[in-house]
């Protein structure tokens, strides 16, 4: 049952047959270990799912990865495809020491219960009517099974954006912290600005090879991602500079390139002001045909 089961929270609807969420009926990009982390705990509504519970649902084949870092990562991303505020959450609760909590009011709605309810009544007052009925039934099972394979068509065909680890051209402790926090946010902060016109993947273990390993053809084709986004950090003395690059894969062309600079105050994180224009910017350029674009204009901020 729970297999073809859609849940409605809010205004949001997860189909868990096909993993897509939808917000208002429009797709939202989601990857699969952050589906199946928010399935467990729909199914799970108003329980506490522990970590290891979480960690041997999405991993269950032993793949090698930092359960830890991952799993917070899978759970930031389910956060901003919901609009969520991990302190003020109203659908996502963490429970400190022990996991986390769906903790909105959740409809289950089963395909094959709405079919059921559809089925004529087994004492019809005029056979004549039998027919039409079964006609109907199989028209609506018909239109149903469209409407899910449309789903599935329409997930398919949203690109991909892989987001590589941003390279720390500075080569000490603190620049490579910042890389790593500013990386994380850019995928977190680019995925809540979709709002279901692409995919973002920054999980994988591909994206997180140094640079002189880096092959972003081998992205394109093992991911099946249509963009890239990569960045370098430079800091010296008081300032931090930040490039970030959106490339189509298929051609290596710039669509857009973010140049940022910052003074650095220990009291003030760069990071997160940083991720939300790279993310504004090269979510916009997404949505206007990038597919088109021939060149690649610098936004200095």
């Amino acid at each position: 049952m729970v297999g073809t089961a859609r849940f409605q929270f809010g205004e949001f609807e997860f189909d868990s047959e096909t993993d897509v969420l939808t917000h208002k009926g429009r797709p939202v990009g989601l990857q699969a270990q952050p589906s199946t982390l928010l399935k467990l705990l729909l199914m799970r509504n108003n329980q506490v799912v522990s970590r290891e519970e979480l960690k041997n649902a999405i991993w269950r084949d032993g793949t090698y990865v930092d359960f830890e870092k991952g799993l917070n990562f899978c759970v930031a991303q389910v956060r901003a495809a919901l609009q969520d505020d991990a302190s003020r959450p109203l659908y996502v609760r963490t429970i400190p020491k022990r996991g986390y909590q769906f903790v909105a009011p959740v409809r289950v709605v089963n395909h094959n219960a709405d079919l059921a309810q559809i089925a004529p009544a087994a004492e019809a007052p005029r056979v004549r009517w039998i027919p039409l009925a079964f006609a109907a039934l199989g028209l609506i099972s018909l239109a149903l099974l469209a409407g899910i394979a449309l789903s599935r068509a329409n997930a398919r065909q949203l690109p991909n954006i892989a987001v590589v680890h941003f390279d720390a051209e500075t080569d000490t402790a603190a620049a490579r912290a910042a890389t790593d926090i500013l990386t994380d946010d850019v995928v977190v902060r680019l995925t809540a600005a979709g709002d279901g016109h692409y995919r973002v993947i920054g999980n994988a273990s591909i994206l997180r090879q140094p640079r002189a390993q880096r092959d972003l053809n081998a992205i394109g084709s093992s991911l099946h991602c249509d963009y890239a986004v990569l960045g370098q950090v430079y800091s010296e003395g008081g300032k931090v500079l930040v490039l970030a690059h959106l490339i189509r894969l298929s051609d290596l062309t710039h669509i857009w390139v973010v140049r940022i600079e910052r003074n650095l105050d220990s009291r003030l994180p760069f990071e997160s002001d940083v991720a939300e224009q790279i993310a504004a910017q090269f979510s916009d350029k997404m949505m206007h045909r990038p597919e088109r674009a021939a060149s690649f204009p610098v936004a200095n901020r």
